[in-house]
């Protein structure tokens, strides 16, 4: 008999990759562990996500410095900062750099999707994803993907994202346009990283994400079997398990130093 498809999104399928412990936790244990709070610094991408989602639904004269600066006060998420003083201080600095982004798009392209859902299957997968923006330009689409971290991108970000590769694919069969140009925008910095597919190496990206899902698939299935006794979630280590949001519940990763702060990631001079 054929399997079932394994149904997935791309965090899945990185969770599994990264750390199968962390994704035990996040997917497989009933009732889940109890993760740590939100951080400052998933507070700022969600604010700017949100902005940049509802930039779109505001009218043409809206579409201003100002029409940003509120818009961004009202989807602010004050959690996880340090104090009210140093969450007013991120949001005006967030402010500035949105609208020094918006400055270099064109406001009066409409999008041809914004935060998408798209969706495609495998002989092994079925793969479900939200796509920040989908852009048409001329007889092509391209996926564009907002970065928020204050770390720089690193220049192949876009060619080896799993994710992008299968926004492409899946938003070309949905939209039944072609779809080759993915882009990373960087909205610290203004820095946009592009890579062209083709389909070769879009069909490359597919079967990794297939042979991921067909490992993560028999580590699901030993679970099922065996719960957390199963030996396929063994920690993987590292400094980002000073990051990690069950670190409370990984003894492993509690010897790789310190937790880090609530907003290191924003003020690294304040980590731990």
């Amino acid at each position: 008999m054929p399997q079932r498809l394994y149904l997935a999104s791309p965090s899945r399928l990185y969770a599994f990759q990264s750390c199968p412990r962390a994704y035990r936790f996040g997917y497989l244990d009933r009732p889940r562990p109890q993760a740590r709070p939100q951080r400052a610094h998933t507070s700022v991408g969600l604010s700017v996500h949100n902005v940049l989602r509802d930039f779109w639904d505001l009218p043409a004269d809206k579409r201003t410095p100002q029409g940003v600066r509120e818009a961004l006060r009202a989807a602010w998420i004050p959690v996880g900062f340090r104090d009210d003083g140093q969450s007013a201080r991120w949001r005006q600095k967030v402010t500035e750099e949105v609208i020094d982004y918006l400055r270099g798009i064109d406001r009066d392209a409409e999008p041809r999707g914004i935060e998408r859902t798209v969706s495609l299957r495998t002989d092994v997968l079925g793969l479900t994803g939200r796509v920040d923006r989908i852009d048409e330009r001329g007889e092509e689409l391209v996926i564009v993907d907002y970065k928020t971290s204050r770390r720089p991108l690193h220049p192949d970000s876009a060619r080896t994202s799993l994710a992008l590769a299968f926004y492409a694919a899946a938003a070309s069969r949905l939209l039944r346009r072609p779809c080759f140009e993915v882009e990373l925008h960087h909205i610290p910095s203004g820095e946009v990283i592009r890579h062209r597919h083709t389909a070769e190496s879009l069909d490359r990206k597919l079967a990794e994400a297939d042979s991921i899902a067909r490992d993560a698939r028999r580590a699901d299935q030993r679970y099922a079997d065996l719960g957390p006794d199963a030996p396929d979630f063994a920690p993987t280590p590292s400094a980002l398990c000073r990051w990690c949001d069950y670190r409370a519940h990984c003894p492993e990763g509690q010897r790789e130093g310190p937790e880090q702060s609530d907003w290191a990631a924003l003020e690294p001079d304040e980590r731990s």
